[in-house]
């Protein structure tokens, strides 16, 4: 669909990467799966890295493509992989199966989708690029909000299996009608009057780097490993969000779904909040007081035993994993230029595959083999104390690459 006002893009842009990102209420089905099929934690686990895994380099070919093809295509192909994705696990009945269709096809969808609204957003928002990454990812981050509890009562309704058939079909709707209005805009293209400021042209590369010139930048391998690290703290808490609640709080596994939903919200509000504070304070200053932050929360975490107190300190972990995501767009178009952020942060969501497979499984092997998440929580706070090194080290690139 063709249009020319930027905000119509930025809200379609946002109600695609709610649908997409329902796949974070993944813990929900975790326990289902386990009781109906006998699959362990770390099994059922592996469904919801690969389908990360997979993302990662879905998201980088889906930027060389968008950058060939132009947006549509790239985004209703990944709106349909992904509703067919999760239907067909309705079907499943061995591993293998889940693997295949919400791990492998559902997570090419994710990448192929995902990389859309941001690469789209930021060339229709050079004064505002901060914040419309975060709105543009916010969405991903809200989608387990609408999820969990969705999904928590339709499995207890109708099962785990035809839960996947219901939701699939709704994602492959509202993916479609959302991705139809993607697309660029002018070459050229600027808001009517704007200029930018000082401190934003003090910030922005002084060209568009095509990917390989970004590639022999440092700077290109040290916005990878930030976004490494800051996921894999992250995403190690959603893979297990509803079992870590019923463990540290006893709380039913209806009211831990419930949990999952409001600190999904964090996931979401993060990814806004932390991108607008970048404009103000810089990309690196704001990963610098997110790692900070995450160092003590992690560190405290086991030791917390009330629902409320628990569901208010993941839901800030959940805000500082959606900042990585809501900030790092922006961090590589003001590094990069805008031009071609599709396939230059598309590679560096590779970073987004790794740290999946690192923090979910992690923590759920920890789990099972000292009997509690509280020595896993430990290890991922250590980790984010040393990981204030990069933050305060990195710098812009100050000349092009030859």
């Amino acid at each position: 669909m063709k249009t020319t006002n930027r905000w119509v893009i930025a809200i379609a842009g946002v109600f695609l990467q709610i649908a997409l990102g329902a796949v974070y209420a993944w813990s929900v089905f975790r326990v289902p799966l386990s009781k109906q099929f006998g699959w362990s934690i770390s099994q059922v686990t592996l469904t919801f890295t690969i389908s990360i895994f997979v993302l990662g380099f879905a998201a980088f070919f889906g930027g060389l493509w968008l950058n060939r093809k132009g947006p549509r295509i790239v985004a209703l192909t990944g709106g349909a992989f992904y509703g067919l994705g999760v239907f067909l696990a309705s079907f499943s009945h061995s591993l293998t199966w889940l693997y295949l269709s919400y791990g492998l096809i559902g997570g090419i969808g994710l990448g192929l989708g995902y990389i859309v609204p941001v690469a789209v957003l930021v060339k229709w928002f050079p004064d505002r690029r901060g914040l419309i990454t975060g709105i543009a990812v916010g969405g991903f981050g809200a989608g387990a909000l609408i999820t969990a509890p969705v999904a928590t009562r339709l499995i207890q309704s109708v099962g785990v299996l035809s839960t996947f058939a219901y939701l699939g079909i709704a994602y492959f709707i509202v993916a479609i009608i959302a991705g139809s209005f993607m697309q660029n805009p002018p070459d050229g293209w600027q808001p009517e009057g704007w200029t930018p400021s000082a401190l934003q042209s003090s910030q922005r590369a002084g060209h568009d780097y095509v990917l390989g010139e970004a590639l022999r930048t440092w700077q290109w391998w040290a916005l990878w490993l930030l976004l490494f690290l800051n996921t894999c703290a992250g995403i190690s808490v959603i893979s297990q969000e509803a079992p870590i609640f019923q463990e540290l709080t006893k709380v039913s596994a209806v009211v831990a779904g419930g949990m999952v939903g409001i600190a999904s919200l964090g996931n979401a509000a993060g990814r806004v909040f932390w991108a607008w504070v970048s404009d103000l304070i810089t990309r690196r200053m704001t990963f610098l007081v997110m790692f900070i932050l995450q160092v003590l929360l992690f560190w405290f975490l086991p030791s917390i035993t009330t629902a409320s107190l628990m569901t208010m300190v993941t839901f800030v972990i959940l805000m500082c994993y959606g900042g990585g995501f809501g900030t790092m767009p922006a961090f590589t178009a003001d590094y990069f230029g805008p031009k071609n952020v599709g396939p230059i942060y598309g590679l560096m969501l590779t970073a987004w595959s790794f740290a999946s497979a690192v923090g979910p499984l992690l923590i759920a092997r920890m789990r099972e083999t000292a009997g509690s998440y509280a020595g896993a929580l430990h290890v991922v706070a250590v980790v984010m104390a040393i990981s204030i090194l990069l933050p305060i080290l990195v710098r812009p690139p100050r000349k092009a690459a030859s």
